[in-house]
This record gives structure tokens, sequence and C-alpha cells, in this order.
């Protein structure tokens, strides 16, 4: 196959779990010997991933520019998969014109509207409603969903959301987890001990809205809980981006340190004792959870951090929300060795069963196929996505074409 992949931003697998999120994906293309091209409108960085290394050709592409026809007439991919909804937006109309064969794949790390739903919540001090998605960014969202030939989900939470409460067809998306390369038991056991671990550490990109929430969580209300009870422990917080607001909390005085951007997350997070993801809000599934068990590194989280992550089996540490439960929990598992390892075996035991490339790769890339293979028969059944392509419900269509003649005008 020759594949296009539309990114929103160029992949970062060191700063965010979209970004390894990604890379998982493209490997897993390149790993058939296809041929993988990656686009974005996004300014490039300087964490971005070495694409090249994988053998993937980057092109920088315009919004709401006509040069992308041409760039897709003559790329003529077999499938284009867009990185989130906003791309599909963007670009599914100019896909749809000039290669309408190709099939048409929506990747959604996690499901944007549900995260945003439930930050409102947290800033009306309300709990969270299903009602409370009935807005412009679910709809967006959601009617990307049905225009595309199948979606991929990471959270079996939110598949279960979309089939039941937004009647998308199960047909149209795919269940498809963090797929990792899981260590041995023998790789397990060189993990460092809990004797020869210290302190807490809290991670995530500083960009991303309920990491930063999780930030001041910890800065006014857990940290200095723990800090009572464990003089001696510090908190280290990691994370691609800090902003000034973020760097203002540093206090060695307190303990409290924040390290900002770390070249090798899952090295700093094996020598840290505890991990502590207070997330209030949010959605799929938290990269900095998947390292902690990948690190054999228990964790503190909220029902929120661990949604959709580990199904019936017992979690690699506590899952609680109030803030003070939450403080006595990180203490209690800070000082207690055997409830430590055993938290440690659940993480293996997650990761094993629930994460396994070997045993997600060769289904996801099989469904991918047969999906492209009969994708006029899929097509013809899906009458939500055709009436979501007509030309009458097009606003970004001719929104973006809009624009393109008026840059063209002024310039």
């Amino acid at each position: 196959m020759n594949i296009l992949v539309i990114g929103y931003v160029w992949p970062e697998p060191n700063s965010s779990a979209a970004g390894s999120r990604m890379m998982q994906l493209l490997t897993s293309y390149r790993n058939q010997n296809w041929t993988v091209t990656f686009a974005s409108p996004a300014q490039q960085t300087d964490h971005m991933a070495n694409l090249e290394a994988l053998k993937i050709q980057s092109v920088a592409i315009e919004l709401n520019n006509s040069s992308f026809d041409e760039f897709i007439q003559q790329l003529s991919p077999d499938l284009v998969m867009f990185d989130r909804f906003m791309m599909e937006e963007q670009f599914g109309w100019r896909v749809e014109k000039h290669c309408p064969n190709a099939l048409r794949l929506l990747n959604t790390e996690d499901l944007h509207s549900l995260r945003q739903a439930r930050h409102q919540a947290i800033k009306q001090d309300k709990t969270f409603n299903i009602l409370d998605m009935h807005n412009e960014h679910t709809v967006r969202e959601v009617a990307a969903i049905f225009r595309s030939d199948l979606t991929l989900m990471i959270s079996e939470k939110e598949v279960a959301l979309l089939k039941t409460h937004f009647n998308v067809p199960a047909a149209q998306l795919y269940s498809l987890p963090f797929m990792l390369t899981i260590a041995s038991e023998a790789e397990s056991q060189q993990s460092p001990s809990f004797h020869a671990r210290q302190h807490f550490i809290s991670i995530g990109n500083f960009r991303h809205a309920p990491n930063w929430d999780a930030v001041l969580q910890l800065k006014t209300e857990i940290w200095p809980l723990i800090r009572k009870a464990l003089p001696q422990a510090e908190m280290h917080i990691y994370g691609a981006y800090p902003p000034p607001k973020a760097t203002q909390l540093h206090n060695p005085k307190q303990g409290f340190h924040i390290k900002g951007w770390a070249e090798n997350a899952k090295e700093v997070m094996q020598q840290a004792r505890v991990l502590l993801a207070p997330l209030r809000f949010g959605a799929g599934i938290k990269g900095k959870l998947v390292e902690a068990m990948e690190t054999g590194t228990p964790s503190i989280t909220t029902a929120i951090g661990a949604e959709a992550m580990h199904g019936s089996l017992p979690w690699n540490g506590v899952i609680v929300d109030d803030p003070t439960e939450f403080a006595e929990a990180a203490i209690n598992l800070y000082q207690d060795e055997n409830q430590w390892q055993c938290f440690q075996k659940n993480g293996e035991r997650i990761l094993r069963e629930k994460y396994d490339k070997d045993l997600l790769e060769a289904p996801f890339i099989k469904h991918i196929i047969q999906h492209q293979k009969a994708l006029s028969d899929i097509r013809s059944q899906n009458f939500m996505s055709m009436m979501l392509r007509h030309h009458s419900l097009k606003s970004t269509q001719y929104m973006s074409q809009w624009i393109e003649a008026k840059n063209k005008k002024e310039a």
C-alpha cells in the first residue's frame, strides 16, 4: 500500500502520548513494507522524530491552498490517515475529490470532545454529564467520524460512548490501544528495586491542559500533605514546553522541582519510586501511566487517569479521586515495599494482556486491508457518511476555498 498520513503536528514521541501513538502506527505501516508519506501544515520542532530513519518521506503542506490537490494527485495514495478530526475537516474533501478510491482513516488519539467537555465541567465546578458534550466541538468531531471510512479509537470506553450515545455504527470504529514491545520477565527483573529508587515523579507535556491542571493539584493540595509526612521526599515534575507560570512553581525548599524536558522519559521514570497523576479530566489512554508500568513504577492516579486502561485487571497502584486520600495513598505506597512490588507485578500483567504489539498489530493490519478491498460495498451501506459529504453540508470546503481566494486577491 501507499499511505499518506496528514498530521496535526509532527510526531514527538518523547513529548506526548499522542506522539508515541503516531510512531507506533507509522512503524506498523512500515513493518508491512508499505510506502509512507507524512505531511503536516504544522511548524517543525526540535523534538520531532526522525522520520527518515524509518524511510518515511516528510512533506510540508499548507492549509487552504490548492497546492495540496496537485500533491495528492501525484502521490495517489491507497490510504489516507487523518491525524485528529481537524485534519479531516481541512483535507478530507480534497482527498475525496482527487483520490476517491483511497481509504479514509481517522486517527482520534483520544476523543477530543469528551476531554473538552470534562474540562468545562471542572471549570464550572460541576459533575460531568454526557449532555455536556452536546456542543459544536462534538458535532464537528462526530461528523468527521461519520464521514470517514474507519476511525481508530484508543479507548474502549470511548468506542462504547460513540456507539450508544451518538449511534456511530460499530463497523466504522476500530479499537486499538497502544502497541508496545513487551519486556521479557528477565528484562523486567533488571528494573531498579524499591530501595534503589527515591522521590515522586509526575510527567506530561505542559501544553496539554489535563497535565497542567494536575501540576496545580499537586502543588496546592497534594504535595504539602505528602511533604509533611515525608520531609526528605521530593516531587519531580517533567514535561515538554514548560511555560513561565510552571517554572515559577519551582521551589527546592518545599521539595517541589520543575524539571522540564526529559530527554529520556523512561530513564527518569525508573529512577522514581512512585508516579503521581492526579488527572481531573481527560480522555484516551494516558502515556505516562503506560510508561510507569513499562519501567516498573507503581502509580497513584484518579478514575479518569486509569479509565479504559486496565479492564478488569488490578491496577498497578491506587485509584483515588479525593486529594487527601490521594496523598495518603502516596505516602503509604512510598514506604511499603511489599505493596509496591505487588503493584509492580500488576503493571507487568496489564502490559502483557492489553498492550502487546505482537497480539495487536496483525489483526489491525488485516482489518485495514479487508476494509480497503471492500470499500465500495462499505460506503454504499453508510448513508450517514454519504449525507454528511453532500455538497449542501460541506461548509469547511467552501470556507477553505473562500480563504484561499481571499489570500490570492490580497497577494
